[in-house]
């Protein structure tokens, strides 16, 4: 059989645009697999496919029902922290943390695409556990344990059908004496094992740091660097961190790992995206980008090729256009915490999503009305076309880009003093501020939202030719780095919704349409 001969590799950074964070990936076979961290998002960790390493497809959600996911009073960035996936003898293997829920546990699959177990839950650890399988049959659990400056990495030996541990906890790695030692993997590559986590917080310090040792308990000699940061560069691409490696059909290392894409006034709207790199081995330690800037937006890696390019050059992850709404919810559309049965519906009037809200607000902690997916591109717009004639006080329904309950933009039709008005709203920093209120007789709207890296416009039209401008508001109030309180670790999430604003409402919103341009 001739050779494969190696080739430049091109492709765009990140594979997975938009509020991804946490990726961690397996082969299995024909396929490699990726999730990501979903927080206080229902269906949680969504789950893609690729057949090289470029272009994905999400395929579904690995929790996506109440008995694995109860996200009832979960505030934001809480939930489901830093999934990892892991392939053995046929069945695939997510293990995770639902933080204020259930704590650590894992599920499991014959179909990536799901049906999904029931969650088995683990004894010990924090957060961000990781599952390895030995040769010699041993299962080990590494996780995270403590804070900030005191965080380590635990690690224990479970019955992988029970997740019973079958041996105390061990402390096994400190980290490099910076803060938040997360995020720990256990690898054994060429006889040896290697214990990987990131360092340093998810902002500005982040890092991945690497030890090895000739035990899976250690102790793990350290490699002095990072081997992933651009923490000392000036570099469109920062944050760099929370890897994992993956081996490809020809034997060649891969790393993906979370990253943001700061504007130029320092703050990223869209969140932690998930990135691709090369890993180079020199003398037995693996190396992806040491504030070296090999790590950049637009990649050329001299590698084997994977397979034919048999995908568009756009990302097949990003699902553009119109959804009408015809069949079910594609897999991109997410909800805030778990829906209730009545809140959406395709069924009551099929080709429309039908939304009734919940007494929840958007500034809330509670069940909410809200259908979204998330943001992948500073510069876009989103239309809705809504039919809404609400007949309670306080009954509300429109287009919202959301952040979390402390930073949102919302536009849409609310009956308010015994009339129907359209409105815009601007909600920064807990602050809610009507920027737009004229009251309507209209039956049907157009709902538009325009994203620019500074701003959100929003407008409204009844005809779709003449356009009302509602107002704005600046993109760095909707941006992670803007928290008040509590560190965000989500990105910008697009959605349609209704609330009854203190009742449920009896009043439906039914949107004929959605669309997502750029």
């Amino acid at each position: 059989m001739p050779q494969l001969q190696s080739h430049t590799i091109r492709y765009a950074n990140p594979i997975l645009p938009g509020f991804y964070p946490d990726p961690s990936i397996v082969r299995a076979e024909d396929y490699f697999y990726l999730v990501c961290s979903s927080f206080e998002y229902f269906p949680g960790v969504p789950i893609f496919r690729s057949r090289d390493l470029i272009h994905w497809e999400q395929i579904g959600n690995v929790l996506d029902r109440i008995s694995q996911l109860d996200l009832t009073d979960q505030k934001n960035s809480d939930g489901i922290y830093a999934p990892a996936l892991r392939y053995h003898e046929g069945t695939f293997y997510m293990i995770t943390t639902a933080v204020r829920g259930i704590g650590n546990f894992y599920v499991t699959a014959t179909n990536p695409a799901g049906p999904w177990s029931d969650p088995i839950r683990i004894p010990y650890g924090g957060i961000d556990p990781s599952l390895f399988f030995d040769d010699d049959g041993k299962v080990y659990v590494t996780a995270q344990q403590g804070a900030d400056y005191n965080s380590h990495a635990i690690q224990y030996e479970i019955d992988i059908t029970t997740g019973e541990a079958l041996s105390e906890p061990q402390v096994v790695w400190h980290g490099d004496g910076g803060p938040w030692t997360e995020g720990p993997h256990l690898y054994k590559i060429n006889g040896l094992y290697y214990m990987m986590s990131a360092s340093g917080g998810t902002a500005k310090e982040h890092r991945e740091i690497i030890g090895r040792s000739d035990r899976p308990y250690g102790p793990f000699e350290r490699y002095p660097d990072p081997i992933l940061t651009h923490r000392h560069l000036n570099h469109p691409i920062q944050y760099l961190g929370h890897a994992d490696l993956v081996e490809d059909h020809h034997g060649e290392w891969w790393a993906v790992f979370l990253g943001v894409r700061l504007t130029k006034d320092r703050y990223s709207v869209l969140g932690r995206e998930t990135f691709l790199a090369p890993v180079v081995w020199n003398d037995g330690w693996p190396h992806i980008d040491n504030n070296e800037g090999t790590v950049s937006l637009d990649m050329a890696v001299q590698r084997l090729p994977l397979t034919a390019p048999s995908t568009p050059e756009n990302h097949a992850a990003i699902v553009l256009g119109r959804d009408d709404f015809n069949e079910e919810l594609g897999p991109q559309w997410l909800f805030v915490r778990n829906p209730s049965d009545r809140a959406c519906s395709l069924t009551e009037k099929p080709g429309f999503l039908t939304l009734y809200g919940e007494e929840t607000g958007l500034g809330e902690v509670g069940q909410i009305t809200f259908v979204g997916r998330r943001q992948q591109h500073l510069h876009a717009s989103f239309t809705a076309c809504m039919s809404f004639i609400p007949v309670s006080d306080g009954e509300e329904a429109g287009l919202c880009i959301r952040r979390d309950e402390d930073a949102h933009y919302e536009l849409g039709v609310r009956r308010s003093g015994g009339r129907n008005v359209i409105f815009a709203r601007l909600t920064v920093r807990r602050e809610s501020l009507i920027v737009y209120e004229n009251e309507t007789k209209a039956e049907q709207l157009l709902l538009h939202i325009e994203s620019t890296e500074k701003e959100y416009k929003l407008a409204c039209s009844e005809d779709g030719q003449n356009w009302l401008s509602l107002g704005s508001g600046s993109a760095r109030a909707i941006s992670p780095e803007d928290f008040v309180h509590k560190m965000c670790f989500t990105g910008a999430v697009v959605g349609l919704y209704a609330t009854g604003n203190g009742q449920a409402s009896k009043t439906p919103a039914r949107f004929d349409w959605f669309e997502y341009e750029i």
